[in-house]
């Protein structure tokens, strides 16, 4: 069978770091294995879910260059979840019970208190049809819960190896409120069986939800998929990743000037066994996709590694990729200009201020007039190449008997008014004659 894999937002927000990061193990390990990636919007919840979101959500993987072969909602598939619950209740596996959260929450405060483990006592499942008529006749509405069986549940998880769960230390699940809105877990199950998945891969915070999960599967009468759990990106400092932090959203952090690829690179390696390098694209990400590059230790994201491997994703970057955007940003100094301040740039905005250092206007700061004034005479005719500046330096030397940083710091200084930059035998052919002269001279050019 075909590898289908699914990504699972929920369009309640922008997605963040940690969600690409499960994102881009699923669209890898399908790219790898010449198969495909679903998107499906988890948007039951109704009240938070937004059509603004979910557009966000699709220009966030699109920007990364994620693709998908089909998109579903959840919100679409009603029908579906509600013969689903029609099957669980003729089989005896949906039972309604009618505590409420209040009591429930009595009832796990007195478990505790005898050191038991808060687990649901199925007390609903004693009640008898008179007693669950009186109880709706006083207005108690039900919510509806999976009978688990009551044995070991075991599978071999892609990431963390032989896993099993007792289903008797669990309480039987919720899968459909008193009001009759649906949990994660039965819409879940169902769009997976209906859309064929063969593999779900997602963070460590769903292992415990397995076991049930695939009872479920068993429940509907279908095969469970492979799960494979990874672990979570945190924070710098170790914090839970949040949709509110908007400096880890993706939406951030492309505002921010951080490229596409870096993010996918970072959030790819780390926390694997391969180096935090700069890749050349998604293809070369997923041809090196391996689950037991996977640590199961918490990987921690921090930003200013990432800008640290976004410059130097910059600085291997073809011209051909970057052309069009540096054209919309006002540069148009071509091939030449690309290399020559390609390895000062740490966000590709930084290559327009290189254009007005070169293009002008710039104000020259003027610290040694007799040595600026000694290399306008000097200044060979064009056309310029790499070598007019090692020619004209040596010469200006020769002239003044200046070296080293008194020779080069004053030059530097009238021709782009820094003190650091890109080579000046790169910069000074772009400059050109009439502007290097002018500078010299102390003249804004």
């Amino acid at each position: 069978m075909a590898v289908t894999v699914r990504f699972a937002p929920s369009p309640t927000g922008r997605i963040h770091a940690g969600n690409i990061r499960t994102a881009l193990i699923n669209w890898m390990f399908a790219h790898a294995k010449h198969g495909r990636l679903i998107l499906r919007l988890d948007d039951t919840d109704a009240e938070r879910s937004t059509e603004e979101f979910a557009a966000g959500i699709r220009e966030d993987l699109a920007w990364l260059g994620l693709d998908w072969a089909e998109q579903v909602r959840q919100s679409d598939r009603f029908a579906r979840y509600d013969a689903a619950v029609e099957k669980l209740k003729a089989g005896g596996r949906l039972y309604p019970a009618y505590e409420t959260p209040e009591e429930l929450e009595l009832k796990r405060k007195r478990q505790l208190a005898r050191g038991r483990p808060p687990v649901y006592d199925r007390a609903a499942l004693k009640l008898n049809e008179e007693e669950r008529t009186r109880l709706e006749a006083k207005g108690c509405k039900p919510h509806w819960r999976f009978k688990l069986e009551s044995r070991d549940v075991v599978w071999d998880d892609l990431v963390r190896g032989r896993q099993h769960v007792d289903a008797a230390s669990l309480s039987d699940p919720v899968l459909v409120r008193a009001d009759g809105t649906y949990l994660y877990t039965l819409p879940s199950v169902v769009d997976d069986i209906d859309l064929g998945i063969t593999h779900v891969i997602r963070g460590e915070d769903h292992v415990v939800n397995t076991a049930p999960q695939i009872q479920l599967f068993e429940a509907l009468s279908a095969t469970a998929p492979a799960f494979g759990h990874h672990s979570l990106l945190v924070g710098a400092e170790g914090q839970a990743l949040s949709k509110r932090d908007r400096s880890l959203s993706i939406e951030g952090l492309r505002e921010e000037g951080i490229e596409a690829l870096a993010v996918t690179t970072y959030v790819a390696t780390l926390g694997t066994s391969d180096p935090v390098a700069p890749h050349a694209n998604l293809d070369e990400l997923a041809r090196g996709f391996d689950f037991g590059k996977l640590s199961r230790a918490p990987a921690r994201f921090d930003p200013h590694e990432l800008r640290l491997l976004n410059a130097k994703v910059l600085h291997m970057l073809p011209f051909s990729a970057v052309a069009g955007r540096l054209s919309a940003m006002g540069v148009s100094g071509g091939e030449a200009f690309w290399h020559a301040v390609q390895s000062n740039l740490s966000v590709l905005a930084d290559a327009a201020a290189w254009w007005r250092v070169v293009n002008g206007p710039l104000k020259p700061v003027i610290t040694d007039a007799s040595i600026c004034d000694q290399a306008v005479v000097l200044l060979p005719p064009e056309p310029w190449d790499e070598q007019t500046w090692e020619r004209l330096a040596a010469a200006v030397k020769q002239a003044t008997g200046a070296k080293g940083k008194a020779l080069f710091q004053p030059l530097r200084l009238a021709l782009t008014a820094r003190e650091h930059g890109p080579e000046l035998k790169h910069l000074l052919p772009l400059i050109g004659k009439a502007r290097a002269t002018a500078r010299l001279e102390g003249k804004t050019a």
